[in-house]
């Protein structure tokens, strides 16, 4: 019996794209208490830490005044925990799984607000609360099973996303395992809003080994349409593992008009379509946790 459903999936939703977060920005309350939510699931579900804090601290620069920052350099933090494989051997390769749950904050100019002129909070329910959502009800599920998959898995609440991938930057720069050991990165980033064609586009399939053909296999049954592209690695957080030669997934399920506005709501997410993409790359992630041919990276033109 799976646990992934739309009862959890939408607590989670629900938190991350409420008023009560403002748009999540890093530096401010919002994006601090965004952190720490993610951060208890991640103890609740038995993840453990590298050292003694799931956070991964780092700053970034804002504009002045955008968001009502005090300062120019603002601390946020990347949420990190991870899953011990069990294979002896294979436990010392990782698998990343990650979303970013930084936003827009009150939007505004300088912010990629699509309406500069409008201050208002961006819930970023799509972009990325529906991620996030994803990230932790796969957690959940990993956490009930029986079998530990055979190699490690790192889960990764990215910020700085939208100030241009600064948190999974800051994450390849400086890795808590040997850059050599991180052999993919799953990413998803706008997740909620599956259309009528049930169509769940990723890029990078081909940047491991049969990875497209794995990939449309797993769509069987999945209730999904997958568009499965070799290349197209996309302008989200996966670009920063891929540029450091690490293999990726970068999942969506499309643009729509309220992309980077304050219209970005959670009532307007498709419940039961996150379900089946959540159900889809929790079975992508186990599979490829327990890939029985060796993983490296493919480039991709």
């Amino acid at each position: 019996q799976s646990t992934i459903n739309t009862s959890t999936f939408f607590k989670h939703e629900k938190y991350l794209a409420s008023d009560k977060l403002q748009g999540r920005f890093p530096g401010t309350k919002g994006n601090n208490d965004a952190a720490a939510y993610i951060a208890k699931y991640f103890k609740k579900y038995g993840l453990k830490k590298f050292g003694d804090s799931y956070m991964q601290s780092f700053k970034l620069f804002v504009k002045p005044e955008t968001n009502h920052a005090k300062s120019d350099s603002v601390t946020t933090q990347n949420v990190v925990g991870y899953i011990e494989g069990s294979d002896e051997t294979l436990k010392n390769e990782f698998i990343v799984i990650g979303a970013h749950y930084d936003h827009l904050g009150w939007g505004g100019k300088g912010t990629g607000s699509k309406k500069k002129d409008t201050i208002a909070i961006h819930n970023g329910a799509d972009d990325n609360a529906s991620g996030v959502s994803a990230l932790l009800s796969i957690l959940k599920e990993i956490s009930k099973s029986n079998k530990r998959p055979l190699r490690s898995i790192i889960f990764i609440g990215f910020s700085g996303e939208e100030g241009g991938l600064l948190g999974s930057k800051y994450f390849v720069n400086h890795p808590p395992v040997a850059s050599t050991s991180l052999k993919m990165m799953i990413n998803m980033d706008m997740v909620g809003r599956l259309n009528k064609e049930k169509h769940l586009s990723m890029g990078g399939a081909g940047t491991f080994p049969d990875g497209v053909a794995f990939m449309k296999k797993l769509g069987e049954g999945s209730g999904l349409n997958p568009i499965v592209i070799a290349g197209d690695v996309g302008g989200s957080d996966h670009v920063s593992f891929y540029k450091k030669n690490i293999s990726v997934l970068g999942f969506h399920t499309g643009g729509h008009p309220q992309y980077h506005t304050p219209e970005d709501d959670a009532h307007l997410i498709n419940q039961e379509g996150a379900v089946l993409v959540c159900k889809y790359i929790y079975n992508a992630l186990v599979s490829i946790a327990n890939y029985s041919q060796p993983l490296y990276f493919i480039k991709q033109d």
